[in-house]
């Protein structure tokens, strides 16, 4: 794949855009499920809040046309894995339109909480085919950086076991299923999505971070790459790491 400049589109722009007109930063925070991008993100928006920046943050499944829909087909259990794409990337599509190119525009700080390469990562997990979902990928912007938390299945089950206790139907891949139980569909369903993040880190240029470490060390190495990126200055010392 041939390298885009941030805030460039990586295929078909979207109609009326001007990529000029955006001043603002785009940092995308990806990962699988309970690796704590959340926790990096709202430690982050508050961080650079100090520092005088203006700040949005975004994440999946939060655009007002759609969430409603995706939270009942979730809870009724009743989303197939096309559905479930075209689903989440319809929520993308409208938070980028309606969301984060006018918060650009703005020149403000975008914080997203995932980014498209999880919808790709999920959709290939699932056996969907892999140029249909770069191809529906290209609608998204170039971020200025996307951080990739990189943990193994034993971190996040480690995670999951101690921050909530049971696995979750769809970050265990039920819906497919590929396991015996949960947790064997967890195992099973996560190590397909780390290997398909790890496919397009190199592609797509992610900056990974190793996610075993502790939190405020990754907070730390996020706000020391992100202060470069901006023009924080003395990011080792600014701010304070919080806890959620």
């Amino acid at each position: 794949m041939a390298r885009r400049a941030p805030l460039e589109f990586y295929d078909e722009p979207l109609p009326g855009v001007d990529c000029s007109e955006l001043q603002g930063k785009l940092i995308a925070i990806e990962g699988p499920d309970s690796v704590g991008r959340s926790t990096q993100v709202a430690q982050l928006r508050f961080w650079l809040e100090q520092q005088g920046h203006a700040v949005i943050d975004t994440g999946m499944a939060r655009s007002e046309l759609t969430k409603k829909g995706i939270q009942q087909a979730k809870q009724g259990h009743t989303l197939g894995p096309t559905t479930m794409t075209l689903f989440y990337t319809t929520d993308f599509a409208d938070r980028l339109e309606n969301e984060v190119i006018p918060a650009l525009r703005a020149g403000f700080v975008v914080l997203t909480d995932r980014y498209i390469f999880s919808i790709m990562a999920r959709a290939i997990a699932r056996g969907q085919d892999r140029k249909w979902i770069e191809q529906v990928a290209g609608i998204a912007l170039v971020p200025h950086r996307i951080y990739y938390l990189r943990a193994e299945i034993d971190d996040l089950i480690a995670r999951v076991v101690v921050g909530r206790g049971a696995f979750e139907y769809w970050e265990s891949g039920m819906d497919i299923p590929i396991g015996r139980d949960r947790y064997d569909s967890f195992v099973r369903y996560q190590g397909r999505v780390i290997k398909a993040l790890d496919e397009m880190a190199e592609p797509y240029n992610f900056t990974r971070i190793d996610a075993s470490k502790p939190p405020d060390q990754i907070f730390r190495q996020l706000q020391k790459s992100i202060g470069r990126i901006i023009g924080v200055k003395n990011t080792t010392d600014a701010g304070e790491v919080l806890t959620f």
